[in-house]
C-alpha cells in the first residue's frame, strides 16, 4: 500500500526525550531551538508505550540523569541519579530510529545513550579517568572542543574549534559499533560522536540548546531539521495525529 504523500508545509514533528521532573527546564530550551529551526517539538516522557514512535520525523535524546550502568556493565557510583524507565524508553526510540534511518541528535546524556545503544561503554567519572580535568559545571561556554578533520560536525561548525559548555561528569569510553569520536576537549575527553552509516545520527557532550546566541550551535539544530525534512521528502512523512492521540502524547 502506498503511504500518504509528504506535506512540504508541515512542520517536522520531533520527539524530545526528557526526565519527568528535572528535565522540564531543559525541555523549554529544546522547544525554543526547534521552533526557531522550523520544527514542532514534542516532549517524550517514559514509558515509550504512550508515544506512537512512528508519528515522529526525528528525535532528540536529551540530557538528564545518569544512564544505568547495568546497560554497559559499569560500577554504579554512590551518588548516581538513575532513571531506568527513561533508559528503556530511549533504547526503544533508538531501536526504532536506527533501522528506519530517522535522524537523531543526542545531547549530553543523549550522546552517551547513542553510544551505549551501539554497544559502547562510558567513563562514570571523567575526573578519575583523565588527568587535570577541572571541576566544571556551567551552561556557559567555558571550554574548547577541537573537531576531527573531515567530520560532519566540523563542516557544520565551519571552524576548527568551538567553545562549549560543561554539564557532565560522564563521557564515552569504548566507542560503539558504527560510531566514531569526532571532537575532544582540551583535556582529551571525548565530546562528540557520529554514526557514519546514518543520514544523521550525531551526539554532542555539551548542551547546544543553552548556547543559541552562538551561530555554530544554531547551525547544528538547523542541520538536524534539514536532515529530517530530507527524510520526509523520501517518504518518512506520517499522517497527522487526531486530537485524542495528540492529547496523550504531548506532555
Amino acid at each position: 500500500m502506498i503511504g500518504p504523500k509528504p506535506n512540504p508545509r508541515r512542520r517536522p514533528r520531533i520527539g524530545v526525550t526528557t526526565s519527568r521532573g528535572g528535565g522540564r527546564y531543559m525541555w523549554w530550551f529544546y522547544w525554543i531551538a526547534l521552533r526557531l529551526a522550523g520544527a514542532r517539538p514534542v516532549r517524550l516522557i517514559a514509558p515509550a508505550s504512550q508515544h506512537p514512535l512512528d508519528r515522529f520525523d526525528g528525535f532528540i535524546i536529551g540530557g538528564g540523569d545518569d544512564i544505568s550502568p547495568d546497560l554497559y556493565r559499569g560500577d554504579t557510583l554512590v551518588d548516581a541519579r538513575l532513571d531506568p524507565e527513561r533508559d528503556r524508553m530511549e533504547l526503544e526510540v533508538l531501536a526504532h530510529a536506527g533501522p528506519r534511518d530517522v535522524p537523531v541528535l543526542g545531547v549530553c546524556r543523549g550522546a552517551q545513550m547513542i553510544n551505549v545503544h551501539q554497544g559502547g561503554t562510558l567513563y562514570q567519572n571523567v575526573q578519575a579517568a583523565f588527568d587535570k580535568v577541572p571541576d566544571m559545571w556551567t551552561p556557559l561556554p567555558v571550554k574548547t572542543v577541537t573537531f576531527k578533520t573531515g567530520s560532519r560536525l566540523k563542516r557544520l561548525a565551519q571552524r576548527e574549534t568551538l567553545r562549549v559548555n560543561s554539564l557532565h561528569h560522564q563521557a564515552v569510553d569504548r566507542v560503539g559499533e558504527q560510531l566514531e569520536i569526532v571532537a575532544w576537549d582540551e583535556f582529551g575527553v571525548p565530546q562528540a560522536l557520529e554514526n557514519t552509516s546514518a543520514s544523521f545520527m550525531i551526539g554532542v557532550q555539551w548542551h547546544p540548546e543553552f548556547l543559541l546566541h552562538l551561530k555554530p550551535h544554531r547551525r547544528l539544530f538547523r542541520a538536524f531539521i534539514k536532515a529530517v525534512r530530507t527524510g520526509m521528502e523520501r517518504g518518512r512523512a506520517h499522517p497527522e495525529m487526531d486530537a485524542t492521540a495528540g492529547h496523550q502524547a504531548f506532555q
